[in-house]
């Protein structure tokens, strides 16, 4: 609900509201709002049902302040409210529930500050206080027009060669290695496990997104996203597996489009089946990480999907990462993997199941478990490979913005034999 500040859209919308549960914190409150300059009668007693009633028939205000006390399901009643608050609304929400949980997924879910009652008309006047400045400072998170944004997408050849591991340590260093900004985004609706690698609750937002593409904004994204820490935040879902998604594909893109404007980067965990029923998910992206595995189904498919990519994404470089590797268990060389496909293997990650293990425990991704193991060191190399592509100029290895495409070409260009003397 937290959106950027509009001057003149302002000028129609009432700067403040309250919605309150009791008479004691109307009294409290009225000579506060009187204080700003604003009417008094902007206090009502008639908590957040109420709220939603009045807000559904009229302007929202700048500033809304709701009471949670009479509320049974807090979390679903600010959804119900964010369906009525248009974008610029700065919401402070106060209840009687003293609970860091509950507080956490209140800010996650877009409020800006939550009072717990009974409160004090200093604490009040600090929250309006922060609110003003919000309004008045430019919104955390929107990039500059001229700067560049590295949108890569994470495949898996066939199913179980660990992309979503490989993902989630590639946002996970984008962040913290790189200093970029970074969404994570999982398409994989019903099993994906973006949230679950980082320890996190999925939450609605790309379910509610898909149901209703029409709400997809930046203001959606701010409420949807889950944040891992300061750099990473993650769109990810898991759907009833007795629901059906039915869609065209358009909210997936509509996020993309989204997130290119409020990260500097975003990695898209596709599942195969979503690269074949939305080839248009492919026409922003950048950089394609393959994982692959040194098998005789994987050497197939990974044919099958270059040449996929060759004519849906020709503008996206291409990282062939086998993962999982171990010397004595593959069914077949790298040498003849490579001349299958008719190029070369990136990167080798080899397979190591004590830090998978040590990583899932943890809740952490293996790129921030395994740091110092030849695996974490090997995802810490492909995450670089794609970071040089982008500088805190906004420059691809120093050259100007236009020469991005030529960089991409140049750094994924297809090995070429060189014939022997």
């Amino acid at each position: 609900m937290n959106a950027p500040f509009n001057p003149k859209g302002q000028q129609t919308r009432n700067p403040f509201a309250a919605f309150v549960c009791d008479d004691v914190s109307v009294e409290l409150l009225k000579p506060l709002v009187f204080e700003l300059g604003w009417p008094t009668e902007a206090v009502t007693r008639s908590g957040l049902r109420g709220a939603v009633q009045s807000l559904s028939v009229s302007a929202s205000p700048t500033i809304l302040l709701i009471d949670l006390s009479e509320s049974t399901d807090p979390l679903n009643d600010v959804n119900a409210l964010a369906e009525v608050c248009e974008p610029g609304t700065i919401v402070i929400a106060a209840g009687t529930v003293n609970d860091v949980r509950l507080y956490r997924e209140l800010l996650n879910s877009g409020i800006q500050d939550y009072l717990l009652k009974p409160f004090t008309a200093d604490q009040v006047r600090d929250a309006l206080a922060q609110a003003q400045m919000m309004l008045m400072g430019p919104r955390h998170g929107v990039l500059a027009e001229d700067t560049i944004h590295m949108m890569s997408a994470v495949i898996g050849v066939r199913g179980g060669v660990g992309a979503s591991t490989v993902a989630s340590s590639i946002a996970w260093l984008m962040g913290e290695n790189g200093g970029h900004s970074t969404a994570l985004l999982d398409l994989d609706v019903h099993f994906g496990t973006g949230a679950l690698s980082l320890d996190l609750e999925p939450g609605r937002g790309l379910t509610d997104a898909i149901d209703n593409p029409a709400r997809i904004d930046g203001l959606f994204l701010e409420r949807a996203l889950v944040k891992a820490n300061d750099k990473l935040s993650v769109l990810s879902a898991e759907a009833p597996i007795n629901n059906p998604i039915i869609t065209d594909g358009g909210a997936y893109f509509q996020l993309q489009e989204e997130m290119k404007g409020a990260f500097e980067c975003t990695v898209v965990d596709v599942p195969r089946m979503m690269m074949v029923q939305h080839p248009h998910l492919f026409h922003d992206v950048q950089s394609v990480v393959l994982v692959v595995e040194l098998t005789l189904a994987a050497t197939r498919d990974t044919i099958r999907i270059l040449a996929w990519l060759k004519n849906n994404a020709p503008q996206a470089g291409v990282l062939v990462v086998a993962n999982r590797v171990h010397p004595s268990l593959t069914e077949i060389s790298r040498k003849d993997f490579e001349n299958s496909i008719e190029r070369g293997i990136d990167f080798m990650l080899p397979y190591d199941h004590k830090q998978a293990v040590n990583a899932a425990k943890l809740g952490k991704p293996i790129a921030e478990a395994g740091k110092t193991s030849k695996l974490g060191q090997g995802l810490a190399q492909v995450a670089e490979r794609l970071l040089s592509l982008v500088n805190d100029d906004g420059t691809a290895d120093g050259k100007k913005k236009g020469s991005l495409l030529d960089e991409l070409a140049a750094i994924f260009a297809p090995k070429s034999k060189i014939a022997k003397k």
